[in-house]
């Protein structure tokens, strides 16, 4: 048997219809969840000057919230394909309630830090299983399902910054504690899901199980290689994304003099291109098929990567918003394609992809914040500029073709 057409057995997600009422409920606890997150990151001009932190240290609260959220997902995906916890998500939504309180009363750096990893504490909670559920709830759909999932999320971390710009930084950081009220909205919804999820569980547990295995016929070098590959498309896309995220602001006060709201309205509009990307990804990799759609996500974004550290400030906008829908479509597609690549396992290899993706934007943060500090900002967007080209890889993914 060739490459060329690897027929893969894949289970339906659901054995119905899309419930949309289900998705719609991750997708805005997704969105609440990441809102939150994010003003972490849109806060940090007021943390550097109220704690008197360097980039270094900056990166560090990032990597502590990212290792916290990544190495903990893949367990927890592993550990509820095997157990189901219904009600997981609303206490992983709590953790992140806590996380937050705990950042707003911070008086210190160590607290700060204690903060950002009790946040991605309940991330290594929500995001595995949300993806679990939303599989359940696609229909079959999966790419459309994953894709509503996470735009969410996406356009919650392209809001924070624009409230981080209008309520916290005129405000200062203590009033970080009203968006607790955010954290108790999600937590209400997610009881509300797990009550879904619990109930088909029951309804599962009358029905008749499938015989025979659930996975394909690849063979198991293809798919070490094609999981291998997978990874290293995750590094480039969240290696990259962490330039934004964590340092954009601080690259267009440096290079084009901007005042800080400005940048963050800057930040909005890529993440918001983000959001966009994600929206657009699933559904056409459930049409043309998801290998097409990682190659023109990563590999097609090179040379606008290339041309951003060289741009104008008005180049620089229209530059970032295609790079941000562009690099976005990506990720449902790729994990979507893991999952289709070992069925089965669908919340240990959510865990493993959301939990990589987490800690490549963590080490990111941490290594760029680094680089800024020795050789300046604007260097860490001459280096990050190649990394999509390691899309190239993509040409050693199998050509997956779902048996009927």
């Amino acid at each position: 048997m060739t490459e060329a057409a690897i027929p893969v057995k894949i289970v339906p997600g659901s054995g119905g219809s899309t419930v949309f009422k289900v998705l719609g409920a991750l997708s805005l606890s997704h969105f609440l969840n990441d809102m939150l997150q994010s003003l972490i990151l849109a806060i940090y001009p007021l943390l550097k000057s109220t704690f008197f932190l360097s980039f270094a240290q900056i990166g560090l609260i990032t990597l502590t919230y990212q290792i916290t959220a990544s190495v903990l997902q893949p367990l927890v995906g592993l550990y509820t394909d095997r157990h189901p916890k219904p009600y997981a998500l609303a206490v992983g939504m709590s953790s992140t309630l806590t996380g937050l309180l705990v950042l707003a009363a911070a008086r210190s750096y160590g607290i700060l830090l204690l903060g950002a990893a009790l946040v991605g504490s309940g991330s290594s909670i929500f995001h595995p299983e949300s993806s679990r559920v939303a599989r359940m709830a696609s229909g079959g759909r999966f790419g459309l399902a994953q894709s509503i999932f996470q735009v969410g999320g996406n356009a919650g971390t392209a809001l924070g910054p624009l409230l981080a710009a209008w309520f916290i930084l005129p405000r200062g950081k203590d009033s970080l504690a009203w968006f607790s009220l955010a954290a108790l909205t999600a937590i209400v919804l997610l009881w509300q899901v797990g009550g879904w999820y619990k109930a088909r569980q029951v309804k599962r547990s009358r029905s008749p199980m499938p015989h025979g295995p659930a996975g394909g016929t690849i063979p198991r070098r293809t798919l070490i290689r094609a999981m291998l590959v997978l990874l290293m498309l995750i590094f480039s896309k969240f290696f990259y994304l962490a330039s934004i995220n964590s340092y954009f602001i601080f690259y267009l006060i440096g290079r084009f003099h901007l005042p800080v709201q400005s940048a963050q309205i800057h930040l909005f509009v890529f993440l918001f291109a983000v959001a966009l990307g994600t929206i657009i990804g699933g559904p056409v990799g459930d049409r043309i098929g998801r290998k097409a759609v990682i190659w023109v996500s990563i590999l097609g974004v090179a040379p606008f990567t290339l041309m951003l550290p060289y741009a104008s400030l008005a180049w620089t906008g229209v530059l970032t918003f295609i790079i941000g829908v562009t690099l976005a479509s990506a990720f449902p597609a790729i994990l979507v394609f893991a999952q289709e690549l070992v069925p089965g396992k669908v919340g240990m290899v959510a865990g493993l992809f959301f939990g990589l993706a987490f800690g490549m934007a963590g080490i990111g943060a941490a290594v760029l914040g680094r680089l800024a500090d020795t050789f300046g900002i604007e260097y860490v967007y001459h280096i990050c500029s190649f990394l999509p080209l390691l899309g190239i890889l993509t040409a050693f993914l199998p050509n997956i073709q779902k048996s009927k």
